[in-house]
């Protein structure tokens, strides 16, 4: 929600007629070293992730000591080069660097200080050629709670322990990275935990080693590409609870330690909502799933097939009814909409938050907990206000706001009323397959619904509704237009 595209392609100048006389063959035959951009000109983040290449695949070795809150890291990212690179840069923030090296031979680097976190320019042995692929090591180690320039993605519990919440630019307090959605990579992850604590990570366990100063090692891999916001990694005291979702799906939950009969219950009805999804989307996009509950966050985050959530969540609502079920929905909605298929840029983020923030209340109507119609209603009355601050749901000034959350659902929803319940789910069940695994913007969306329905009209219909100043008129609610 790519880098790589949007490299600042830096040439020598050279005039047309003729080739100085001191430019080396290499340079005669088009090779062009410059640095790669320290930014990828994200409309809301211009500083994060950087140009000139892009990840493959992380490899995170991540040595954690609870309580003290010190760790050690090593990462090794797989990466190819799109454009001649003299020099590229990576997101960190609070780390000390030991030691880089680029294709196995040392590489100088500077650390300085960036917009949202800090900019490591590394500098290899020998430049880079657009299409090479390379890899970079980075021997790195720091503290959990030191001071950082951005903000923190460290979520720290009673135990001593962490959770990661990175969205959307705290990845680099864990890790240097190339820290933007439009570069999704896979990862493999190596995280030790003390005896008496778990680790988890995206992705599906693959094994663990027992060290001689009684730890564990624990390995695990996510085989999908997923962008650096949806890292989630932990080490706490927690119990993994196990199961399977009604089609075989493996599913894995973390606990509190000594709050399994609490939780339980509750991590059971993953199934339940698995189903409902893969009815209206198809078959869930990952190889695992699984919500980790943790009283060290408050907020609730789908990081990729490991949804966070605070212990605070689990209460019922003043009728008695489980309505934190709604927000379990909106997330694991978000592993099609948001994990799967990424927003190019920060600024298609209601193709995340719109579609989890529906979905959410169609099932709250769907189990007489709500009215998804006085939801929308009272949407419509307060967004015109919010378009004129916080601009469009398509064209939001800045993240976390009405305008990508009720609005972006709100959009949906006219889009539903317009076309009638048949097609519009059919674009909506057709949007996370034919995009499965890519980055998409707003256009692509507009296309897809054009192309899905055979409407061409939507095309305008849906540029009213994302981008437009005021709320065109609702279909089929004539009298919405006077609500204040």
């Amino acid at each position: 929600m790519n880098t790589g595209r949007r490299a600042l392609l830096k040439g020598a100048g050279v005039a047309a007629f003729t080739v100085p006389l001191f430019a080396t063959a290499a340079h005669a035959k088009g090779f062009d070293p410059g640095p790669g951009s320290d930014g990828v000109g994200d409309p809301l983040f211009p500083t994060l992730g950087n140009g000139g290449y892009q990840v493959t695949h992380y490899d995170l070795t991540f040595d954690f000591t609870p309580v003290t809150y010190d760790f050690t890291g090593e990462v090794t990212l797989s990466a190819q080069a799109t454009q001649d690179l003299s020099s590229f840069n990576l997101d960190t923030d609070g780390h000390t660097i030991d030691a880089i090296t680029v294709n196995g031979r040392s590489a100088p680097y500077a650390l300085s200080v960036g917009q949202s976190g800090q900019e490591l320019t590394v500098t290899p042995a020998r430049p880079l050629h657009k299409g090479a692929p390379f890899t970079v090591t980075v021997r790195y180690r720091g503290n959990g709670k030191a001071p950082r320039v951005g903000l923190t993605g460290w979520r720290f519990g009673t135990d001593g322990g962490f959770a990661s919440a990175v969205q959307s630019s705290r990845a680099d307090t864990f890790l240097p990275c190339n820290d933007t959605p439009s570069d999704k990579a896979t990862w493999t992850f190596h995280i030790s935990a003390p005896e008496g604590y778990v680790a988890a990570a995206n992705g599906e366990l693959t094994g663990k080693d027992k060290r001689p100063d009684g730890s564990t090692l624990w390995h695990f891999a996510l085989r999908e590409r997923m962008p650096t916001e949806l890292l989630g990694i932990a080490v706490v005291k927690g119990t993994y609870l196990y199961g399977t979702s009604r089609t075989g799906l493996p599913l894995r939950h973390v606990v509190p330690q000594g709050q399994e009969d609490k939780y339980g219950p509750i991590v059971a009805r993953t199934p339940d909502h698995l189903a409902w999804l893969e009815a209206k989307f198809g078959r869930y996009p990952f190889s695992v799933y699984g919500v980790h509950i943790y009283d060290g966050y408050t907020d609730a985050l789908e990081n990729s097939t490991l949804t966070l959530m605070g212990t605070n969540w689990f209460k019922p609502n003043a009728d008695g009814n489980p309505t934190y079920e709604n927000t379990m929905v909106h997330e694991l909605t978000h592993q099609w909409f948001g994990d799967s298929v990424t927003p190019d840029d920060w600024q298609q983020a209601w193709l995340n938050e719109g579609p989890a923030t529906y979905y959410a209340a169609l099932y709250s109507e769907e189990r007489g907990w709500s009215v998804m119609d006085d939801k929308m209603k009272a949407t419509y009355a307060k967004l015109d206000a919010v378009r004129a601050s916080d601009g469009p749901p398509g064209l939001p000034k800045a993240l976390g706001g009405v305008n990508i959350y009720d609005g972006g659902a709100l959009v949906l929803y006219a889009l539903q009323l317009r076309v009638g319940q048949r097609k519009f789910d059919r674009i909506m069940g057709l949007w996370p397959r034919r995009f499965r695994d890519r980055n998409v913007t707003s256009e692509d969306f507009i296309r897809h619904a054009v192309e899905a329905t055979g409407e061409r009209a939507l095309d305008g219909f849906l540029r009213d509704w994302l981008f437009g100043a005021v709320n065109p008129p609702m279909p089929g609610r004539p009298d919405w237009a006077g609500v204040s």
